[in-house]
C-alpha cells in the first residue's frame, strides 16, 4: 500500500514541479503514503490479522504503534484541512496532456492502494461486526487489482511522449507505431508458442503488455537523444547530457516491463509435480530429471532436519545437486520446509521433500517456475532507476534566496567613523 501511494506521490510531484498544479493533492498523497506505512507496521507487529506476513504478536507494541498512527496522521490531516484551502491552484491543462496522463496514473495508483487496503482490512471488520470469518485471498486481488493496472501500464508508454498543457493523442500513437507492431507480434508469437487456447488466454496479453511498455520506453528515450535522426556521436552526447531524472524514468519503466514479463510467465506456465518418490527413482519436470539419491537425518543447532539429495540433469547432462530439507525445531516445536532452488536465466528449479509414506517413499514436490529471475531483475532495475533519479543535481540545489535591496544593504553596512 505505501509503495502504491508513494509511486502516485512521485508522479504527482512532477506536475507540481513542472506546472505548479495538483499541490493539495500531492500533500494529501504524502500524508496517505506515510500513514499507510505506519498502518502496515501496525498490522504486522500487533497480530490483529493472521497472515504469513505477520511476524510478531505483541498487543502492547501494537497499541503504541496505533497511538503513533493516530497522532501523526490525525495531526497531519488536521493541518491539511486548515491550510489546504489557502494553496493557490496552478496552471490549467487539457485532459489529453502529460499532466492528464500523470493524473490518470495518480487515480489508478490511489484506487489500487484503496483496493489492497479494503482487501486487507475487510476480514478484520467482518470479525468485529460478527459477519463471520472471511478470508480474502489471491482471487480477489487478481480480479480487482490487475484490471486497474492494465490501463496504467498502457498509459505509461504514451504519457512521456505527450506535451505539457495540451497534446495530440493520434500523433503520439503514430510515433509509437514501431512499438505497436512489435507488441502485436509478441502477442501472436506467445499465443502460437503456448498452443493457442491450450494455455491461459491472458498470458499472451501480459507478454504483449510488457513488450508495449518496454518498447514504448525505448522509443521515448530514442526521441530524447534523436537516435537514428542525428549522427551517432551527437546522439551519444545528448544521452550524456540527459538529466538523471530522465534516465531514472527510463530505467524504472523498463524495469517494470521486465517485472511484468516475469510475473506473467511464472503465473501462466508454472510446471509442478507432486508424487511419492523412492530412493533411486527419477521424475522429469519441464525437461529436468530429478533423481532422489538419498535421504538422511542432519542434526542442527536447535533442530533435526530430514534432508534429501537430488541429482538433477537436463538433456542427459548434469545440471545441479539439490538438497531440500524438512526441519523440526525443538523450542518451540515447529516444522518448517527448506526448499532447494537453482536459478537460471529462463526460470527457477525448485525441489521440496516431505514426510515418508507407508510405501517407503518420500512425498516430493518438484517445480519449474519460468522467468522468476526476471521479476527480481525488474525490481532491481526499478530501484536503480529511483536512485539515479534521486541523484539528479536539481534535487540537491537549494531554493533561491531573495537578493537584498539597497535599503537592506545600507542597514547592514557599518557606520563610517
Amino acid at each position: 500500500m505505501p509503495w502504491l501511494a508513494g509511486t502516485a506521490l512521485l508522479h504527482s510531484a512532477v506536475v507540481v514541479e513542472k506546472r505548479d498544479a495538483l499541490k493539495s493533492w500531492t500533500i494529501f498523497l504524502a500524508i496517505v503514503a506515510f500513514g499507510l506505512s505506519l498502518l502496515g507496521t501496525f498490522l504486522v507487529r500487533s497480530g490483529v490479522i493472521t497472515s504469513v506476513h505477520a511476524f510478531a504478536s505483541d498487543p502492547t507494541r501494537g497499541v503504541f504503534i496505533l497511538g503513533l498512527l493516530v497522532v501523526a496522521i490525525g495531526g497531519s490531516f488536521t493541518l491539511f484541512a486548515v491550510r489546504a484551502p489557502s494553496l493557490k491552484t496552478g496552471g490549467l491543462f487539457a485532459p489529453l496532456s502529460r499532466e492528464g496522463a500523470l493524473l490518470l496514473n495518480n487515480v489508478l495508483m490511489a484506487t489500487g492502494a484503496g483496493t489492497v487496503l479494503l482487501g486487507t482490512l475487510y476480514p478484520l471488520f467482518a470479525d468485529a461486526f460478527d459477519l463471520g470469518k472471511v478470508s480474502v485471498g489471491p482471487p480477489f486481488f487478481n480480479s480487482v487489482f490487475v484490471p486497474l493496472m492494465v490501463p496504467m501500464v498502457l498509459a505509461m508508454a504514451v504519457g512521456p511522449l505527450m506535451s505539457w498543457k495540451r497534446s495530440d493523442l493520434t500523433a503520439v500513437l503514430l510515433r509509437l507505431k514501431f512499438a505497436v507492431g512489435l507488441s502485436v507480434a509478441v502477442v501472436a508469437a506467445t499465443w502460437f508458442l503456448q498452443g493457442g487456447s491450450a494455455g491461459p488466454w491472458w498470458a499472451a496479453g501480459g507478454m504483449g503488455l510488457a513488450a508495449w511498455l518496454f518498447l514504448g520506453t525505448l522509443v521515448e528515450w530514442a526521441e530524447r537523444v534523436r537516435l537514428f535522426k542525428a549522427p551517432l556521436p551527437d546522439s551519444l552526447r545528448r544521452a550524456a547530457r540527459l538529466p538523471r531524472a530522465a534516465w531514472g524514468m527510463t530505467l524504472t519503466h523498463a524495469g517494470l516491463a521486465v517485472f511484468i514479463a516475469g510475473a506473467t510467465a511464472s503465473s501462466a506456465w508454472k510446471v509442478e509435480s507432486v508424487q511419492s518418490q523412492h530412493i533411486g527413482q527419477a521424475v522429469t519436470v519441464a525437461g529436468y530429471t530429478f533423481t532422489l539419491k538419498e535421504v538422511k537425518d542432519v542434526p542442527g543447532a536447535n533442530y533435526i532436519a530430514t534432508e534429501g539429495v537430488f541429482e538433477v540433469s537436463r538433456d542427459g547432462r548434469p545440471f545441479a545437486e539439490m538438497t531440500p530439507a524438512k526441519r523440526v525445531y525443538k523450542m518451540p516445536p515447529r516444522p518448517t520446509t527448506e526448499a532447494a532452488i537453482v536459478g537460471t536465466f529462463w526460470g527457477d528449479v525448485y525441489a521440496v521433500i516431505g514426510d515418508k509414506d507407508v510405501s517407503g517413499g518420500y512425498v516430493t514436490r518438484l517445480y519449474f517456475n519460468p522467468l522468476v529471475p526476471w521479476m527480481w531483475v525488474g525490481a532491481l532495475v526499478m530501484v536503480l532507476g529511483g536512485l539515479v533519479s534521486l541523484s539528479d543535481r536539481r534535487h540537491r540545489v537549494g531554493a533561491p534566496t531573495r537578493a537584498p535591496n539597497r535599503r537592506d544593504k545600507a542597514a547592514v553596512q557599518p557606520a563610517k567613523a
